[in-house]
């Protein structure tokens, strides 16, 4: 079964309104870039690389772009998909300005593939909006997206863009957090937005194998002969504009993420999942971590 798996494709889509075709299963390196992990956490990015996962998503928050720089010393620029994000505190115009190209020299690339509001704060959204756009004009980045955006938001940002379009909407998504699925989703497909989920693994809220939702996946993982971390990766990207970039700060726990890259649920699988993790009403703010 394993062998099997190998051979098929690598399930990729276009990123929001980008031409490229993108992995829908990315690499997350949020809590990594601490000395003491460096030479494990780079074998892990590159072990996630060479099995496809080149959608490398970081932000100037994290503290991993040294850290990614690192690990992609060696690949050609033209095979990395590379986002970064600016912090809401220096997202003034020249602040946003400034902070793109921070993040260029530590990431060691001429460009970022999209650069991300990381969320709204005091500097008024035009501004941040106009610099990003600046940036794109510039070369400095090939797109533009947001994170932590609910539909609200995305209108206004929309709005204030005029014709430019918000690649990405950057959000909380996993299992047990399906708040995204009640209508933000459907909005992003129609204005071509890509909805990337972050820990989409629930940073430690991932479903216990004694519990109904746990026992839901290892009955759908018994069937690919795979495991419930496989299906759940695989349920979060099951339609467009779906991604998502768990985290692996071991090269173990890279190919364990990447394996989910082949992972086709048919409608038994989906129907099963989605009465185990019901999406809850689109009420209340959009929640983040």
């Amino acid at each position: 079964m394993a062998s099997a798996r190998k051979k098929q494709e690598i399930i990729r889509r276009p990123f929001g309104p980008l031409t490229v075709e993108v992995p829908v299963i990315g690499q997350g390196t949020w809590m990594m870039g601490n000395a003491r992990d460096r030479k494990e956490e780079v074998e892990a990015l590159r072990a996630g690389i060479r099995l496809g996962m080149t959608h490398i998503d970081t932000a100037e928050l994290y503290g991993s772009e040294e850290m990614i720089a690192e690990a992609i010393r060696d690949v050609p620029r033209s095979e990395l998909f590379i986002v970064s994000k600016v912090l809401p505190q220096n997202a003034s115009h020249a602040g946003t300005i400034r902070a793109c190209e921070a993040s260029l020299r530590r990431l060691g690339t001429e460009y970022l593939d999209v650069y991300l509001l990381h969320w709204r704060g005091r500097h008024p959204l035009a501004e941040t909006l106009g610099a990003l756009e600046a940036l794109r004009q510039q070369g400095k980045i090939r797109a533009l997206g947001v994170s932590n955006f609910d539909v609200g938001d995305l209108e206004e940002a929309r709005g204030l863009l005029g014709g430019t379009p918000i690649a990405c909407n950057q959000v909380l998504y996993h299992l047990t957090e399906r708040f995204v699925d009640a209508e933000l989703v459907d909005y992003c497909a129609r204005h071509r937005i890509a909805v990337v989920g972050y820990s989409p693994f629930g940073h430690g809220r991932f479903p216990r194998p004694d519990s109904a939702g746990g026992r839901v996946l290892a009955a759908v993982a018994a069937r690919h002969s795979v495991t419930p971390r496989h299906v759940a990766l695989a349920f979060l990207v099951r339609e467009p504009p779906r991604f998502t970039i768990p985290k692996a700060a071991t090269a173990a726990h890279a190919r364990e993420n990447a394996a989910a890259l082949t992972l086709h649920l048919d409608e038994r699988d989906l129907t099963e999942i989605d009465a185990a993790f019901p999406v809850p009403r689109p009420t209340g703010a959009l929640p983040v971590i």
